[in-house]
């Protein structure tokens, strides 16, 4: 620790701590309109000068040393903080009660205000350029634009899309999209961290314009000429008495505008923000606090909420009769559920019936559909949604290290020095860890290599893109880990003490040498012997991968080689360090953690160890089945075979999301009763014989378990529409309507009961989880949670991890001379899965209005095909008609296909081939025939989508340039011109 003088007050602060860090940790006050502690210093607006040891200083941008003698208030300080400030005001005209940014967090007003300004000193001058309006999610004003350059540092250096910069040469400087575009014509993935950190209202989302304020929908005519009038009368009264004015109707605004905590409902990252409503009206998403994501969003996360209010949502039961669908009371429509239920029971015996759970739901919700299954139904054919996903990843973490979840926090990603990254769309899937590994790439020198079938955003950053034929990771993995051992280059004191299976791992490797993996996969040897190195080479390596590894035949066994490599390189146990299978949904980690699985009860404690079913039924007082379950591919099998007669589904899209969709729907038509439970008539639903209304994220509580193992809370943001309940709520009544006599009153209740017989949540209660707080998994009873795991032994009897032998299978669905082509297939950024939800986002639709299927330049050439041009794909399966997207994202005769449509869904190309360990489908391994249709459309994507633009990378706002401008002097006088950070 230093010690500072801070205004004669001795204060201690950490070595190299930010002056203007300390002052605010403190409790002292200094202005500062450009300084964002998770932007770091900015240093253009200049108000947070200081006199140090008699120097002018920015705060923002001194380090705190011993013996510091700090002012913040000398005639200096407050002489230089004022000037600065007024040649913000310059730059933005002051309206704040007729402002839609006028809700106590302006940090313009408050400065003003902190400052007692009374008058300006420089008049407003005007900007010669118009307010654009041109992105659907926001707009930005150039006339209340303080040029700050938050929003280009938080684009430039956190979101790292790299698209805004400032003109600082140009007589009148202002905020650019890709040096000159409109901003709906740009690179901007409208991802919202320029105008959740702006300070003032240049900008603004449209959601909070003409809803925010009391007088801010007036038209422009009247409130341009109430702004007159404030201005007319500023020169007598000055802007303190104007200031009370807008406060009071602030103060107004807080009656009637609610921030209500959540978590995201899209991926797994865990991103939590507060949504502010006035009524049912969605006003923004505002970003700060979360402990995954700061301010830092995606497009859904931050605008992607159109569904929640959308016009066709579910209010009421409806039960199919003589082929259509009828409106229903609860009532009834539980009643019939109870009724049939019970019959199929009776007749057919409880394994008859199955129960898929939500990776969409809660925890809570999840625990109690396993549950209702279990205690109440008597079967453990319960699934969830891994299953189409991460089950393989799992499995690979389970026969290595012992737990199936993340090794550490998306912290650790950031800290590694190479981060390694195999079948994962980051940018896309996991945008928001993608900024963080991007960053890092960026400015703290960061290694990236990246193995992926697409040449996406992430591989045309990494140091190094390997492009593996489909299916092979696995052999250039182990190659990799052989190479190694070979040549010394293991850590062999982490493997002598901490690792289990050396021996009999290296006899496994013994096919795969360098030059058989180059073979197999096509990555060049040199290459593959450049990449061992990097990894042997690096003090950190964290390995991320998605569904690009695990949604293939050999996915566990890739998971597992991926977690072998990290062991014989010594890369767990350690900050920066680990393995982390990317969970694709927001609580499909949760989903299985809470026992959503045919083998594993909640915790993943095993249906057949008697010990554990010993405590569950005591639990819940019932006798419990000890046989391993249906999973959910096993479940379409059995009602093909005739042996399953009734399914109750909840949110899920299965029919469509499930591989070898034409043969899942022929399934589920089969079934004597089914329920479906969604927030929307689904494509599943129908299959239905009665569709239960649920609650949307937005309109419940509970808690989220997040890919870094990370649970979160959520509140009830909105009532639930009228005729729809939460989830929990419906299942607790079906399962009273079967006289299980449960009485849970609030979700709090349903988690206090799962930490009572789950030893791996013990310690979680919603006491411990208010507000911001989190835990990550295994939680001890007294609260003590583990961000990173194995930091003193890994989770197997003997505290060793264990190497695990794989052998090469090689891929199932290969192209041959009448199914030419290999079919991959993924996400978007801007669309969820099937975009039930993400479609009922007009902005969102507007900027991919469609599917469409990625095509080679070279053949697209060699098939005559342009972009807009239809065509048919064709497998072994099914088919689909689609347009044609020509681009270099792909190459040869490798073709992608995004999942964002119901009525093309591309796993009506998918096989049922699976990882013969979890049943995963192989969603990777499809070979098509392509007929091009000879009609050709408008290109699947608009000129408005980002992958047209053209990003302006720089290192954050450059404000040196600032500095060397003719008009530019530093505020006061004996300024120490400091250098920006590098």
């Amino acid at each position: 620790m230093v010690t500072v003088a801070i205004d004669g007050v001795i204060q201690e602060g950490q070595p190299d701590e930010l002056l203007i860090d300390l002052i605010n940790r403190t409790g002292g006050s200094v202005p500062h309109v450009c300084y964002h502690p998770q932007l770091g210093p900015v240093q253009t607006c200049d108000t947070c000068m200081v006199e140090s040891n008699g120097r002018l200083v920015r705060a923002c941008a001194t380090a705190v040393a011993d013996g510091m003698q700090i002012s913040t208030k000398s005639p200096k300080a407050a002489a230089a903080q004022v000037e600065a400030f007024d040649r913000i005001l310059s730059n933005h005209l002051l309206y704040c009660t007729v402002c839609d940014n006028n809700n106590g967090n302006c940090t313009v007003h408050n400065t003003t205000k902190l400052l007692a300004i009374e008058h300006q000193r420089i008049p407003f001058r005007a900007k010669p350029y118009e307010v654009d309006n041109t992105n659907p999610f926001y707009r930005y004003d150039p006339d209340q634009c303080i040029l700050c350059g938050r929003c280009v540092e938080a684009c430039q250096n956190v979101e790292v899309n790299e698209t805004l910069s400032i003109n600082w040469e140009d007589p009148n400087p202002r905020v650019l999209w890709d040096g000159g575009s409109t901003i709906g014509e740009s690179s901007c993935v409208s991802c919202g961290h320029c105008v959740t950190v702006c300070p003032c209202n240049a900008l603004m989302e449209k959601t909070m314009l003409g809803h925010a304020g009391f007088l801010t929908s007036l038209k422009k005519s009247a409130l341009s000429g109430m702004i007159e009038i404030v201005k007319g009368v500023e020169p007598e009264t000055g802007y303190g008495s104007i200031l009370q004015v807008s406060e009071a109707e602030e103060a107004m605004r807080e009656h009637r505008i609610r921030k209500t905590k959540t978590v995201c409902t899209y991926c797994g990252v865990g991103c939590s923000f507060d949504v502010w409503t006035k009524d049912r009206h969605i006003l923004k998403v505002a970003p700060e606090h979360g402990p995954a994501n700061g301010i830092s969003t995606c497009v859904k996360g931050k605008f992607g909420w159109g569904h929640i209010n959308s016009e066709d949502r579910l209010t009421k039961p409806l039960i199919r009769e003589g082929g259509k669908f009828r409106e229903a009371s609860w009532d009834e429509a539980l009643s019939l559920v109870a009724r049939k239920l019970s019959e199929i029971k009776a007749n057919d015996g409880p394994d008859s019936l199955a129960f898929i759970s939500s990776s969409k739901c809660t925890n809570e919700e999840s625990y109690l559909m396993q549950k209702l299954a279990r205690a109440v139904i008597g079967t453990n054919n319960v699934d969830n949604c891994s299953r189409y996903c991460q089950s393989p990843a799992t499995q690979g973490l389970f026969r290595t290290v012992g737990y199936g979840g993340d090794s550490g926090s998306i912290t650790d990603m950031e800290k590694a020095d190479l981060v390694l990254i195999i079948g994962s769309n980051t940018a896309e899937s996991h945008p928001v860890i993608a900024t963080r590994v991007k960053s890092s790439h960026k400015l703290d020198g960061q290694k990236l290599i990246v193995s992926d079938l697409r040449e996406h955003e992430m591989a045309r950053r990494a140091d190094i893109f390997l492009h593996p034929k489909p299916g092979t990771d696995l052999f250039w993995l182990n190659a990799i880990s052989r190479y190694l051992l070979d040549n010394g280059l293991a850590d062999t004191k982490f493997l002598d003490q901490r690792v289990n299976g050396l021996d009999e791992y290296r006899k496994s490797l013994e096919p795969f040498t360098m030059e058989a993996a180059s073979q197999i996969s096509g990555v060049p040897e040199k290459t593959l012997k450049i990449v061992a190195y990097m990894i042997a080479e690096a003090k950190a390596v964290c390995i991320l991968w998605a569904m690009g590894v695990t949604q293939h035949t050999q996915g566990s066994d890739t998971s597992t080689a991926i977690s072998n490599l990290l062991l014989i390189t010594g890369n767990y146990m350690r900050p920066g360090t680990g393995a982390y299978p990317l969970r694709g949904h927001n609580n499909v980690q949760g989903a299985s953690d809470h026992g959503s699985m045919p083998n594993m009860l909640p915790g993943y404690q095993h249906v057949d160890d008697p010990e554990v079913r010993q405590r569950f039924e005591a639990g819940w007082k019932v006798k419990l089945p000890s046989t391993k379950g249906l999973d959910n591919h096993q479940m379409v099998e059995a009602i093909h075979r005739g042996k399953l007669k009734a399914m109750y589904l909840i949110g899920e899209e299965m029919s469509i999301v499930d591989s070898n969709a034409n043969y899942v729907g022929d399934a589920f038509a089969k079934l004597e009763f089914f329920v479906v439970q969604d927030i929307f008539f689904s494509n599943t639903c129908r299959y239905a014989d009665v569709v239960l209304p649920g609650a949307p994220s937005l309109e419940k509580e509970g808690t989220f378990t997040s890919t870094e193992r990370r649970i979160q809370r959520l509140y009830e943001v909105l009532e639930p529409l009228e005729g729809c309940r939460p989830d929990w709520k419906i299942i607790q009544d079906v399962a009273n309507q079967l006289d299980a006599g449960w009485s849970y009153q609030h979700p709090s209740e349903v988690m206090d009961e799962i930490a009572s017989l789950t030893p791996m949540f013990a310690g979680v209660n919603y006491e411990r989880l208010e507000g911001y707080k989190s835990l990550q998994w295994p939680v001890s009873a007294d609260g003590t949670d583990e961000p990173l795991l194995y930091t003193k032994r890994f989770a197997f009897p003997d505290g060793k991890a264990t190497l695990y032998p794989v052998a090469w299978i090689g891929v199932i669905d290969q192209p041959d001379s009448k199914f030419d082509l290999h079919l991959n297939n993924g996400r978007l950024l801007e669309h969820f899965h099937e975009g039930n939800l993400t479609y009922r986002t007009d902005g969102i639709r507007e900027k991919v209005p469609d599917v469409f299927v990625e095509v080679s330049p070279e053949l697209a050439e060699e098939r005559g095909i342009q972009s807009g041009t239809w065509v048919q794909l064709v497998s072994r399966y099914g088919q689909v008609r689609v347009r044609a997207l020509v681009t270099d994202r792909v190459q040869g005769r490798e073709l992608y296909m995004p999942m964002n449509s119901v009525e093309s869904p591309v796993n009506r190309l998918t096989s049922s081939h699976t990882d013969p360990v979890t049943n995963t489908p192989a969603y990777k391994e499809a070979s098509v025939h392509m007929n091009v249709l000879h009609e050709i459309g408008e290109s699947p994507l608009p000129r408005i989508n980002s992958r047209f633009g053209h990003p302006t990378p720089q290192n954050g706002v450059e404000v040196e340039r600032k500095w060397k401008r003719s008009d530019y002097s530093p505020p006061g006088n004996g300024l120490v011109q400091l250098q920006t950070k590098s």
